[in-house]
């Protein structure tokens, strides 16, 4: 069976335990499944938006670059394919933490990221509003080392895991749930950190830019969890 399918059906499924999630226990009361902004998020961010700058990444600039390069990449290919996964979700992750830091710090690349805090109710399905040029730039840096590194094979599987983690993950540190995790949050994103990163809270403006991993924001001294969740 073609990955591209076992991961499609692995995201249609988490999406509809985070929805029912989202209903038995709400982060926040009252968000309804179809608030404001929900079809545009759902129409033009997930789908049209997200279809048109995949093929304009992968067809203009990656393969581009692949072919400028003249490196057929086998540099990594021999690993195992949850080791190289895990490698670039480290790496990515790493990158997006001091990228998300620079973009709230910076007023020239914070234009390229007040899209996605202009929701005012954030749900599974807020994270999908992003800048196109944000998206240019963080999936490039994301899969360009994927497909330079790995012969074809191997990447036609690690490609579509690794956006699958990313859409699972997304999906999740911004869903309105309301859980509490514990140490774990010290490890693994979730909504207690990400939910207080999207208020309109001064105090967390420069705070919990974590997406996968809670422990930069811990390590770099930028997590905020005060054990209560914010006025919204």
């Amino acid at each position: 069976m073609d990955i591209t399918i076992i991961t499609t059906g692995i995201l249609v499924t988490w999406i509809c335990i985070i929805v029912t999630l989202e209903h038995l226990f709400p982060y926040t009361e009252g968000v309804k499944l179809f608030r404001k902004g929900f079809w545009l998020d759902m129409v033009w961010y997930t789908f049209i938006q997200s279809y048109f700058l995949s093929i304009l990444i992968n067809s203009y600039v990656i393969a581009p670059l692949k072919t400028k390069l003249d490196y057929h990449g086998t540099a990594l290919s021999h690993w195992p394919v949850w080791a190289l996964v895990l490698l670039f979700l480290f790496a990515h992750d790493f990158y997006i933490y001091w990228f998300h830091r620079l973009q709230h710090h910076s007023k020239l690349l914070w234009r390229t990221h007040e899209a996605h805090h202009s929701n005012k109710e954030v749900d599974w399905l807020a994270g999908s509003r992003s800048h196109i040029l944000e998206i240019i730039i963080n999936q490039t840096i994301e899969f360009a080392p994927i497909v330079l590194l790995l012969d074809v094979k191997t990447a036609a599987i690690v490609v579509p895991i690794k956006a699958l983690l990313d859409a699972v993950w997304g999906i999740w540190i911004h869903s309105n749930i309301n859980v509490h995790s514990g140490k774990l949050q010290y490890i693994i994103n979730g909504p207690e950190m990400h939910q207080w990163h999207h208020s309109d809270h001064q105090e967390v403006f420069y705070s919990n830019y974590g997406t996968k991993f809670a422990f930069w924001d811990w390590i770099f001294g930028t997590a905020f969890l005060p054990g209560l969740n914010p006025i919204k």
